[in-house]
């Protein structure tokens, strides 16, 4: 599934904006901002908001939420070079969609709930998930306004390190037979 994440689901961008916008693929990158600055805010951003959001998943309301996520990770028996490889993918592969491609025509606001949306988060027959799902939504917005100043590596950086934080506690503490909301 990493591989498929970080291959095809930047196709789509790399077609709309190459045959609607003359962009080529190379620029989509935004080398030029591949620099120090934006990608620490980006890491510094995801590992906050994760440890934010795991704070808020160990409350109560989210015990009895149905097909959670540690048993999701628990099931792939992640090792660490796991975690960081699906992190990366992830990181990369959505933040090319959904930053450079969807939110190029729909706008932060729409695309961070329609990526919100997509990864079950907003779910009208679960509260408790559409519940995790504005504690994500807040952070969506931030990667999605910082994409607009600080460009697709800050992105990036803070998907991939949010991810990161959340396989590398989950899988280690189910390791450790230690139950952890996300």
């Amino acid at each position: 599934m990493g591989i498929i994440t970080l291959v095809v689901f930047p196709i789509p961008t790399f077609i709309a904006l190459y045959f609607l916008e003359g962009t080529m693929p190379l620029e989509i990158f935004q080398v030029e901002n591949a620099t120090a600055y934006p990608i620490i805010v980006g890491l510094a951003l995801g590992v906050f908001y994760a440890v934010l959001a795991l704070f808020f998943m160990q409350t109560k309301v989210f015990e009895k939420l149905p097909s959670r996520i540690e048993q999701v990770v628990k099931d792939m028996n992640l090792s660490i070079l796991d975690c960081i490889f699906l992190s990366i993918c992830a990181g990369v592969g959505e933040e090319l969609l959904f930053r450079s491609g969807v939110q190029y025509y729909l706008g932060p606001i729409i695309t961070s709930i329609i990526f919100v949306a997509i990864h079950g988060y907003l779910n009208p027959w679960n509260w408790r998930m559409s519940l995790y799902g504005l504690i994500v939504l807040p952070f969506i917005l931030l990667i999605s306004y910082g994409f607009q100043s600080f460009g697709l590596w800050f992105s990036i950086a803070a998907h991939f390190s949010y991810d990161l934080v959340l396989f590398i506690i989950i899988s280690e503490s189910w390791k450790r037979n230690k139950s952890i909301a996300y």
